[in-house]
């Protein structure tokens, strides 16, 4: 009898399988975009490309530039600046402010160019110079170190005092006093700083002393001075005497205000009417670049003058 045999089963490996069939579809995936290149590629050989024309940048593309992000911010704090700047000082107010508005986007920078730097006298903050003048400082202080003279060390004083350093100043000033008592730089200097620091005693002997040696020193600057120091000193009599002696000679702007000043206090307001209107005429008759310099104190006598009642 034949003997009955089963038939062989064959495992596969799963694994095995497994690994085939990836490796097929990786190649059938390859192939594929292998076929795809080369049919972009037939395509665009077949394209003609026309080149961009530019994009113009119109004035509405810049204004919207303008009015977004952070430079939005810092356009609308000048404009802002200015306007309220206008309103309040200048006397051309409402001409001007129609060219803020109207030349938008210029107007703000137009005004700050045209009417706010000529009249602000503006200058870098003292604290700057400390940076560009350092090393001019060291060698103003080794001047007078060494050599010791009431020039030097008047030098170093003016140096001191354009950054700032007052009390510093003072003492350098008060070295070129003991080397020479009368020298006119050294006790302008020194009564101008002992003025900003509120020493107004000794302030008013020194200008009193340049006053004695050369009444025209700084071209009434030391007389304004001294005005002002009597006014500080809560000494209005002699005030008002010295500032109306002092203006038949230096027509500031600024002495005639504290005049009217003075007169308002002694309740003398034609008088006062009378020196604005003569600061205001002083300023429209003078060149214009005079002019826009005492846009301040043209500003505050008009304001002064509203506030006057007329008899």
């Amino acid at each position: 009898m034949k003997q009955c045999t089963s038939p062989k089963m064959v495992l596969r490996d799963p694994f095995r399988d497994s690994e085939s069939m990836w490796l097929q579809l990786a190649q059938m995936s390859i192939s594929t975009v292998n076929l795809q290149n080369a049919v972009n590629l037939e395509n665009s050989a077949s394209i003609e490309y026309s080149p961009v024309d530019p994009v113009e940048v119109s004035y509405w593309h810049w204004l919207w530039f303008a009015s977004s992000g952070w430079f939005s911010l810092l356009y609308f704090a000048l404009l802002i600046w200015m306007v309220i700047y206008c309103v309040k000082h200048d006397p051309e107010r409402y001409i001007w402010l129609w060219i803020i508005f109207l030349t938008q986007p210029f107007g703000p920078f137009i005004y700050f160019i045209v009417r706010w730097l000529p009249s602000s006298n503006t200058k870098l903050p003292a604290f700057t110079h400390r940076w560009t003048k350092g090393r001019e400082i060291r060698q103003l202080e080794t001047a007078a170190l060494q050599i010791g003279n009431a020039h030097q060390h008047v030098q170093y004083g003016e140096a001191l005092k354009n950054v700032g350093k007052k009390e510093e100043a003072l003492k350098a000033y008060r070295s070129a006093l003991l080397k020479e008592p009368d020298n006119l730089a050294a006790l302008w200097g020194a009564a101008s700083m002992e003025f900003q620091l509120d020493e107004f005693d000794s302030a008013k002997e020194k200008l009193e002393k340049i006053l004695n040696i050369e009444y025209g020193y700084k071209f009434g600057d030391v007389s304004l001075l001294y005005g002002k120091t009597l006014g500080a000193m809560q000494h209005k009599e002699q005030a008002l005497a010295h500032f109306e002696k002092h203006i038949r000679k230096w027509r500031q702007p600024e002495a005639m205000f504290l005049l009217a000043n003075l007169y308002l206090s002694f309740q003398r307001p034609d008088q006062a009417r009378e020196a604005l209107q003569s600061l205001v005429i002083d300023i429209d008759s003078s060149p214009k670049a005079i002019a826009r310099k005492h846009l301040f104190w043209k500003s505050r006598a008009k304001k002064l003058l509203h506030k006057i009642p007329r008899a």
